[in-house]
């Protein structure tokens, strides 16, 4: 498939794992041939795109009859993430016409099972840049560990919480 195509079905795979609720199970599943069936999907489409995918989003399952997103479900699943320790400081991309809200009421899941951060300021600067002129705000998440906020991991090594209070934006 040509890099665009597979960026255009990539989203819509996207989509269909993380927002649609039809056809996934608790844990964030859908089955490979319904895709395959009533999606528009080949087998080799859905093999190169969890491939290519720069940011690994999404994983088959160990027989390789389900495929799941990893995290960024706007629906409620579970999908076994593991809590962990996060790097003392971590980083949020966002826009910087939102930055003035978020201070004010701190970083919200909008919509999203979590607030979704970054280990480095470039990964940040990527994220932000979606959503307009992008800025990486520092999080101060050793402080939040302390007080006992919870953090978990993908499987994709992207560092997950509830909600960033604005007290911890450095």
């Amino acid at each position: 498939m040509e890099n665009q195509e597979i960026v255009s079905k990539g989203r819509k795979l996207s989509r269909l794992l993380r927002h649609n609720k039809q056809n996934i199970d608790s844990h964030g599943w859908r089955e490979v041939r319904d895709l395959i069936e009533y999606h528009g999907f080949t087998w080799d489409e859905l093999c190169e795109i969890v491939a290519k995918n720069d940011k690994q989003r999404f994983e088959f399952s160990d027989d390789k009859l389900r495929i799941r997103a990893r995290q960024g479900h706007s629906i409620n699943v579970d999908v076994d993430l593991d809590e962990a320790v996060p790097p003392a400081v971590m980083y949020h991309g966002t826009a910087k016409n939102l930055v003035d809200s978020i201070m004010k009421q701190g970083i919200k899941k909008s919509g999203r099972l979590h607030v979704h951060l970054s280990k480095t300021i470039e990964d940040a600067l990527k994220v932000g840049k979606r959503h307009g002129e992008p800025i990486a705000l520092t999080i101060n998440t050793g402080q939040m560990v302390k007080d006992g906020v919870p953090f978990f991991l993908s499987r994709n090594d992207i560092w997950l919480t509830e909600f960033v209070d604005a007290k911890y934006i450095l």
